[in-house]
């Protein structure tokens, strides 16, 4: 989680010149405008707030492909936010967000961050909704939050999001227990008030044209973006994405039920082994009194954060975290964010096309 952004020795040189907008079919174009009128982008696209992915380089790119770019905050504190958020603004003058977690110790200030740079969205996950960081984030914002099930979503509607993402179990990362196909089913017809982005398993653009034609304002995507030329994710880490399958992302097994924790999918390796020591190992120190539940389950938040950078930023693909969605082994190549954009976008429009009567 982004302590890294702030170490230059991560950033890219000079930034190539923002590409054309794209051109966006007229029905897509309809089908989507809710969401588009929402980010304020051409694309309803947003990018998944992947930690030590979704830095300042490739948020810029996707909001100047068209989409809309999200940092992942991840466990930055509030002067390493404040300094990438100015770093992504240097690099694009296109819409962006910021995920912030909603168990930070220090989310009222990371909000206050996002306010004094006008950022114009802010994307609360990983928990249900804080009513004081949400008062002072609609007060300057949009808000999205992350809905789970049809009461979740009623309930965060009611609370004051402004736009919700329902995230299936195919996504990478943390996890919960249904799928995107029943997710969408469940909360796309109940849920009229606010903008709904469907996530988890989408890579491509007929199906992000399905999603649309059930309701949906637009989607977002993550491990699509990780193999993005823009991305400074390693080369290895990019590598074993391009050769994965869709079966090699799996999710994590809880080991005991006396210590929660969420799922988290990702390609198997070493570090899959080593989640089930430390969950053993840290439940061990909880029953002995020297760890609260909370902060064992934060415990295993700090392993997730270690093992991710290890395998994003050194490389380490066999003992890092290798956090991707069942949509890897869509992933072939590494591309510019642009080419993955405009490549979703004649997808859709092929799909539209075939529709056409005659």
């Amino acid at each position: 989680m982004s302590e890294a952004v702030a170490n230059e020795t991560l950033v890219k040189t000079a930034a190539p010149p923002p590409p054309k907008e794209p051109k966006v079919p007229a029905r897509l174009a309809q089908l989507w405008k809710r969401g588009t009128d929402f980010l304020g982008c051409p694309v309803a696209i947003l990018g998944g707030a992947m930690s030590w992915v979704s830095e300042r380089h490739l948020v810029a790119a996707i909001s100047n492909a068209g989409g809309f770019g999200v940092i992942a905050c991840g466990s930055m504190n509030p002067a390493l936010l404040d300094a990438e958020i100015k770093a992504t603004k240097a690099l694009t003058n296109k819409p962006f967000g910021v995920n912030v977690i909603t168990m930070h110790p220090q989310l009222l200030e990371l909000v206050e961050v996002c306010q004094s740079n006008h950022v114009s969205h802010v994307v609360f996950a990983a928990g249900l909704l804080p009513g004081e960081a949400i008062k002072k984030a609609k007060a300057f914002a949009k808000v999205i939050c992350f809905a789970p099930a049809a009461s979740f979503a009623k309930r965060m509607v009611k609370s004051g999001a402004d736009a919700l993402v329902i995230e299936g179990s195919e996504a990478g990362g943390h996890i919960g227990p249904v799928s995107t196909a029943v997710l969408a089913q469940e909360i796309l017809p109940v849920i009229r008030d606010v903008p709904v982005f469907v996530a988890g398993g989408i890579a491509r653009g007929d199906a992000i044209l399905s999603f649309l034609e059930m309701g949906a304002s637009g989607v977002q995507m993550g491990t699509r973006f990780v193999c993005a030329t823009e991305s400074i994710a390693h080369p290895k880490f990019k590598q074993a994405f391009i050769r994965a399958s869709a079966r090699d992302a799996v999710a994590s097994v809880q080991y005991d039920k006396r210590l929660p924790v969420i799922a988290v999918r990702a390609l198997a390796n070493h570090g899959t082994e080593e989640f089930m020591e430390t969950q053993r190992r840290v439940l061990e120190k909880h029953l002995r009194g020297e760890l609260e539940l909370p902060a064992a389950q934060l415990e295993i938040e700090h392993f997730w954060a270690g093992a991710l950078r290890r395998a994003v930023i050194d490389g380490d693909v066999e003992r890092g975290s290798l956090m991707a969605g069942q949509s890897v082994g869509m992933v072939s190549r590494e591309e510019p964010v642009a080419d993955i954009i405009a490549e979703l976008i004649s997808q859709a429009e092929a799909a539209l096309a075939a529709r056409a009567p005659g």
